[in-house]
């Protein structure tokens, strides 16, 4: 059922996006958490940022980096979650639930939030994404900590929308997708970017593209498990264990060693949240 381990990385890296608690579908569980660390920490896999979407999911990925060292927290409304509050004050008081997880000493990111105009459905629903967004930027500037952007169908509005109110001081495009004109402005404005095992597949060549031009001290890696497994495992479920796949196809991108890679993505993702310990 689970894509096999790979071989240890020599250096060990990090996870900067997972969802631990999600299934990739209903025939396809994840492991359990621990377990599923466990597996991670075996291929040399440092630590992991579990990323919170809903309320419950973030008070959950709160609660998770209290309990293992390995983990840190990033706690967020996914922009497709903002639409389904029944008002603007109904969405007001999820946002104020998330501000006060913020403070937690070990939630070092405000995510996944940004705009998903993939599957959005009247002005309605792009005013309340708006708004959650630009509520979401505030927290994590009022926080000092990083904002990571959810940006499907919405580059130009997402970068617009950092301009216009002010990014924070840590900005991470989760599972990079643009092209590389957008690589060129998360390079101009100091936007971290990570990728995640969709690099791997052949027709992403803007992905590869964007790999190599971007300034090596913002490049990240991530799996978004239990989405994204890179190849050959596409359309099984994807887990922290499997960053080693897609670190090595970064390394051959890239032109450097495992080693190397490896060390550049953990001293950019420490840089971004800080220590695990």
């Amino acid at each position: 059922m689970y894509p096999p381990v790979p071989e240890p990385l020599e250096v060990g890296t990090y996870d900067n996006h997972c969802h631990l608690e999600f299934k990739y579908d209903e025939d396809k569980p994840q492991l359990p958490w621990d377990e599923n660390l466990d597996k991670a920490q075996s291929v040399g896999i440092l630590g992991v940022v579990q990323v919170g979407v809903t309320l419950q999911s973030s008070k959950w990925s709160a609660e998770l980096a209290t309990q293992d060292s390995r983990v840190l927290a990033a706690v967020a409304l996914h922009p497709n979650e903002a639409p389904l509050y029944e008002n603007l004050a109904a969405l007001d008081s999820a946002i104020a639930e998330i501000a006060e997880l913020a403070t937690q000493p070990r939630v070092r990111a405000i995510g996944e939030t940004g705009l998903d105009f993939f599957r959005t459905e009247g002005d309605n629903s792009i005013e309340l994404q708006q708004h959650s967004f630009e509520e979401h930027i505030r927290i994590a500037k009022e926080n000092d900590i990083a904002l990571m952007i959810h940006d499907r169908d919405a580059h130009d509005d997402v970068v617009k929308t950092l301009k216009r109110v002010g990014a924070p001081e840590k900005v991470v495009f989760h599972c990079y997708s643009g092209e590389t004109d957008l690589a060129e402005i998360c390079n101009e404005n100091g936007w971290y970017m990570s990728f995640a095992g969709n690099i791997t597949i052949k027709r992403n060549q803007h992905l590869r593209d964007s790999l190599r031009m971007a300034r090596r001290e913002l490049i990240l890696i991530e799996t978004d498990a239990p989405f994204l497994a890179p190849e050959p495992y596409r359309g099984r479920t994807n887990s922290p264990y499997l960053v080693p796949v897609t670190l090595r196809f970064m390394a051959e991108q890239l032109g450097l060693s495992v080693n190397e890679t490896a060390t550049l993505t953990a001293a950019n993702t420490e840089r971004v949240y800080g220590s695990w310990n």
